[in-house]
């Protein structure tokens, strides 16, 4: 039920191509367009062709690396340990080893270790920073993405592919239905290639990074994606039996 619209091919077979699915998504609203130029369908798709282009600069910089927070996090890290040696260095250790009781001694140890696991937990939470912030970046994409999802779903939501015989009297809360038989499968069909691309906006973040809540993000984003497009594939093929009904009853 397509329009005859080829994508862009990808750069590779095995990659997705941040630049055809933006591609792919201009050539949808100007489908869309061409079909309902008044609709709010198309002004989503718009806005999810720009959130296409947002997430295509979003995983160009979340592959690059942070130079400046490794260098802080290093710089810090090596500041703690030349200041723990140059410490360690003035303590006479012999002094304290014939001076102190084993009880204080043991004590003071004690300190030490709780200082030094302290310090290695600081130092470990300034060279993870990297991966939490882009952690934090990335899930706040992925939510707008499915935010995408379900705004996409409440535009096919109340189109009823049995209303379009127009056998049963509408009510008077009844929504609006001028569409033909014909505009009404490629409206759905619109929604359901805007839910497939928003599924591979979302699967661009997990190409470059093993982060399991991230991944597990994405794969919420697909799920709910492929989920949201079997509902409307089944009124696609509602409205293709209705189609073959007719025929026969004709």
């Amino acid at each position: 039920m397509s329009d005859s619209a080829e994508p862009a091919i990808p750069v590779s077979a095995h990659t997705l191509d941040a630049a055809s699915i933006v591609a792919t998504l201009d050539r949808l609203r100007e489908r869309i367009v061409a079909r309902f130029p008044h609709s709010g369908l198309q002004r989503v798709c718009g806005e999810l062709a720009a959130a296409g282009r947002a997430t295509s600069a979003s995983v160009e910089a979340l592959a690059r690396p942070l130079i400046w927070l490794r260098a802080l996090a290093g710089l810090i890290a090596a500041a703690w340990l030349a200041g723990m040696a140059m410490v360690l260095g003035e303590i006479d250790w012999a002094d304290i080893s014939r001076r102190a009781d084993p009880a204080a001694l043991a004590q003071g140890l004690d300190s030490a270790v709780n200082l030094v696991l302290l310090a290695g937990a600081a130092i470990w939470f300034l060279l993870t920073a990297e991966t939490r912030l882009k952690r934090r970046r990335t899930l706040l994409a992925l939510y707008r993405l499915r935010s995408f999802a379900h705004v996409i779903d409440m535009h096919q939501l109340t189109k009823d592919p049995t209303a379009v015989l127009g056998k049963l009297p509408p009510t008077a809360a009844s929504p609006e239905r001028r569409m033909s038989q014909f505009e009404l499968a490629r409206y759905l069909d619109y929604c359901a290639e805007m839910l497939a691309l928003t599924a591979k906006l979302a699967a661009l973040y997990a190409a470059s990074t093993d982060d399991e809540q991230v991944m597990s993000a994405v794969n919420d984003v697909e799920d709910l994606a492929s989920n949201l497009g079997r509902k409307i594939w089944q009124k696609i093929m509602i409205l293709s039996q209705l189609d073959e009904s007719g025929a026969k009853a004709g």
